[in-house]
């Protein structure tokens, strides 16, 4: 007989760990092909550091990745998927049969507004480093901060204002007016009232002032106005995050995002059992490595019951993990969403390995081994 093929679209955290547990739910049973135009797996959640000299995100060749585990890397971009005939199509032209695929191809990004820089955390040194010298040198005096509406990464904004004011307070600069716009209610929402009283506690003591429940206006450079209440402010730099959209795969259903729509399971709706989705790609309207790291996880599991393995799949029960960096000691927070409640736990103490930003089972110890 055939052996049962998987075809793992993606060379992020949820596409690797999606392969890392199949290993571990189904051994050497069956082939797997990695289908990424990137040559390396790059450890994004600490990239925020990289503008502030700290340690930069670690680099991983997916090559050695893909033969740890014993997989078939081949460097190229899926662009459309037929679930009838059961192939995933590349845009090189490429063809690749699947028994089960699991899409991990993360989302696009836009620029949110005109007039501003817009972080990305590929090129965290590029789009940031030259805020933080123009601080140290004395040229800006006030920086504002916006997350776009919609999904978006939320933890990097914040970190952002508290290692910039930081930055600013060590090196006796005086006050730095430091502004985010949001349209989240509180800081943080995403973890939860908890996380959010912590958070905003953090940023009042650092001088930080959060617009929350607002939208941003940029109508030009170094012009902001903060809606409704229609707040205009002059700050010497504006920062966004970039505002993100789903992958829009042909023949994959999606939200008018471009976001795909998942089940309990993390199956794509309307494509059957075979066809799963995790990480950014997905319409959780929370963006967060950890999260598409269990996403991943709950996608393996079933793909190994259709091959034939003993398991449980349970649905998934988010449960988001991630080290807030403040310029001083991290914040530890946690969130346990169920039902649309979010149970938060805020702890100085490190609840997981040093090394891991975001919370990923199988990922965590295997960079660990590589490193």
């Amino acid at each position: 007989m055939d052996r049962f093929r998987v075809v793992i679209c993606g060379g992020g955290i949820a596409a690797v760990e999606g392969l890392l547990r199949l290993r571990r739910l189904v051994g050497d049973a069956i082939d797997v092909t990695l289908l990424a135009p990137n040559e390396e797996l790059r450890y994004r959640p600490v990239a925020v550091q990289e503008p502030f000299s700290r340690p930069s995100a670690k680099r991983y060749t997916l090559r050695e990745v893909a033969r740890k585990a014993d997989a078939e890397w081949v460097p190229q971009s899926l662009e459309w998927v037929d679930p009838d005939g059961q192939a995933a199509h590349t845009v090189e032209g490429g063809s690749h049969e699947y028994d089960a695929l699991l899409l991990a191809v993360g989302a696009r990004s836009e620029v949110p507004y005109e007039h501003v820089t817009v972080f990305d955390d590929a090129h965290a040194d590029d789009t940031y480093r030259g805020v933080v010298q123009d601080i140290e040198e004395g040229y800006t005096h006030s920086l504002a901060l916006l997350l776009p509406e919609g999904p978006a990464w939320p933890l990097p904004i914040y970190e952002l204002a508290l290692m910039t004011a930081e930055r600013a307070d060590s090196m006796w600069m005086g006050e730095l007016g430091v502004d985010i716009v949001t349209a989240d209610p509180e800081p943080l929402a995403a973890f939860g009232h908890g996380a959010s009283k912590a958070v905003a506690e953090l940023l009042e003591a650092a001088g930080v002032r959060v617009h929350t429940s607002s939208r941003a206006e940029v109508p030009e450079s170094r012009k902001l106005v903060v809606q409704p209440e229609g707040r205009a402010l002059n700050p010497g730099r504006i920062v966004a995050m970039p505002r993100l959209l789903g992958p829009g795969i042909r023949n994959v259903p999606a939200d008018l995002d471009g976001f795909i729509p998942l089940d309990e399971h993390c199956r794509v709706r309307g494509l059957g059992p075979r066809v799963s989705a995790a990480g950014d790609a997905a319409n959780f309207q929370i963006k967060h490595g950890g999260l598409g790291a269990q996403m991943a996880d709950t996608g393996a599991a079933g793909i190994a019951g259709l091959a034939g393995a003993e398991v449980q799949v349970e649905p998934l029960r988010p449960v988001l993990r991630g080290v807030l960096y403040t310029g001083a000691e991290p914040l530890y927070l946690t969130a346990r969403i169920e039902d649309g409640h979010v149970e938060s736990e805020v702890s100085r103490e490190r609840p997981w390995p040093a090394d891991q930003k975001i919370v990923a089972e199988e990922l965590g110890p295997f960079l660990h081994s590589l490193d």
